[in-house]
Formats: structure tokens, sequence, C-alpha cells
């Protein structure tokens, strides 16, 4: 069974910027309108193309999730791993495409290709675009490894991987093509729990994106993962108190607050409103909050 691949135009000074910055496990591929972007699914390949004449394939990475975003939450998430030193920058070469006059008040909503495990080729290791390239795509080309011009493809990018050593790379040595796992990072993680609550806290129902967080339940640092169901969109005054320990929510999915808040601080009346209620949830049942991981809030965080 064959899987896709695309090959995407590519920025020259965020392909310049981002292969410099070894350590980084994910990327943000950004498009400068808010298109859907439909034609990778998670773990499929992603690869990066100069701009003519360079026409080279130089890189690539693990596609993971596309959605839209303001490019400020965008910058919040991912940071220098948007191909930019800042988002000042950010917002000129995003106005540069637009062709639209700069204004910073302004939240450009831009298109985001979230990608993990990024690689990037030394020129040595560049890759010929496939005959069938055209000179006017200005985007992207989606190959299908059933055909013999993309399956060469795949294997020259994994035999480039191989030589150059390209760590966290897609390096399957036999068989054929075959999807690769995502590992997710704290960007796509950001991303996906804010698409999955519906871009509503949990708790009180706010939507306003600004002021919401993705809340790890287990952190990151004590064994948690950055995945969908360890996370939580909460409004940033709660997710202060749920990783102070002063809420909580339960494993059957019901929000709790600590009697300290009234005891220490005596306040915390609109928070004692919201307790005892269930709380939102994704639609999908394998996105929902994992009940060993709210065991574990409850038990090490949860002030009681």
């Amino acid at each position: 069974m064959g899987i896709k691949l695309v090959v995407a135009v590519t920025d020259g000074s965020w392909f310049e910027q981002l292969r410099a910055r070894s350590e980084l496990n994910e990327v943000n591929f950004w498009a400068p309108s808010a298109v859907n972007f439909r034609a990778l699914s998670p773990g499929e390949l992603f690869l990066f193309k100069l701009h003519a004449p360079r026409n080279f394939i130089v890189g690539g990475g693990i596609f993971a999730y596309s959605t839209a975003l303001p490019c400020s939450l965008a910058w919040d998430a991912f940071g220098a791993a948007n191909g930019v030193s800042n988002l000042i920058e950010m917002r000129e070469r995003i106005g540069r495409y637009r062709r639209e006059p700069l204004d910073h008040r302004y939240d450009f909503e831009i298109g985001c290709r979230i990608l993990t495990q990024p690689f990037f080729f030394e020129e040595l290791y560049w890759i010929p675009v496939p005959k069938s390239w055209s000179s006017n795509i200005v985007s992207f080309k989606t190959y299908d490894t059933n055909d013999q011009e993309a399956f060469e493809l795949w294997g020259a990018v994994m035999q480039r991987c191989r030589l150059q050593s390209v760590k966290d790379a897609p390096q399957p040595r036999y068989g054929s093509p075959q999807t690769v796992q995502p590992r997710l990072g704290q960007g796509a993680f950001r991303v996906l729990v804010t698409d999955a609550y519906r871009r509503r806290c949990a708790i009180s129902g706010e939507k306003t994106l600004p002021a919401l967080e993705a809340a790890h339940i287990r952190p990151y640092a004590e064994g948690g993962e950055h995945s969908l169901n360890n996370g939580l969109l909460l409004r940033r005054d709660i997710h202060s108190l749920f990783d102070a320990g002063y809420v909580t929510v339960t494993p059957d999915l019901r929000f709790e607050v600590s009697r300290r808040i009234r005891d220490e601080f005596e306040n915390g009346r609109e928070y004692y409103k919201l307790h005892g209620q269930g709380i939102s949830t994704p639609e999908a049942a394998t996105g929902r909050p994992d009940a060993s991981a709210l065991a574990w809030h409850n038990d090490n965080r949860f002030k009681g």
C-alpha cells in the first residue's frame, strides 16, 4: 500500500534559519494565508524544495497536523521553529507574501503545517526534483509511492538520511514505504489541544484565544507526554491554579476546587461557583483526558 509525499516550495530564509537549529524537534511550515491543507495524513512525509533555480529537495519532516492560527499564537507556540527570529520579522515576512501593508495591530491568520522530526540535508545530499515537477508550481505537489517516480523519491530520501546519519529522521531500511509515528513537541501539543477543545476553556467555556493555554495533566518533566489525552485547554488563571494544585479534574471528569484558596487567599468565589461541574471534552474519545493522568494529578498535585 502506497503513502503520500508532499514536495513543497520553501522560503530560503526559513530553510537557512532552521537548518542551523539542530536541537529543534518540530517546525511550523506556515503559509501566508489560512489555506486548508489536506494533502497528507499524520505520519506521511513533507519535503522541502527550494525556490528556482535551486530545484532541489533539501530536507523534510513528518507531517503531524494542519490548522489555521493567528500569527501571534503560531509564534507563541513555536517561536524560532517558525523559521524567523522574532514576531516582528514573522509579521513582516507574512506581509510581503500577502502583499499587504504592514499593521502591527493586525494579527494575520496563517496556515500552519506542523512537522515533527525535521531533517535538513547537507548540500552534498540534495535531491533533484522529480521529472514531473513543473516550474509553474508555486505551493506544493503531492506524490503517491504507488507510482514509480514517488517510490524512487522515497528511497532517495531514506538513503540521504542514512548517509548523513540524520538524527530522528525516518530511516526504514527494508520493505515498502511506511508512515512514521509523529513525536509531538510542545508547540504541536499546544495547537492540537487548542483545536480538540474547539478553542474553548474546558472549565469556564472562555473562547478568547489569547487567554487560553494547553495544560499538561501530568507534567512533561515528571513523566507526562506531549499527547492530546494528557492535555486540557484552560483559561490562563485556571491553568496556573491547576499547575499549583489549587484545582483539579477528577477521573470522572469533574472540576474540583481546593478549600485552600479560601483559607490562604480569602478569595476564590468565582472558582467555587464552578466546583463539581463536568468539564467539556474533545468529541473524539481518543482525545479525551486520560483517567490515569487525572488520578496522578489528584494524588500528586491537588491540595484537597
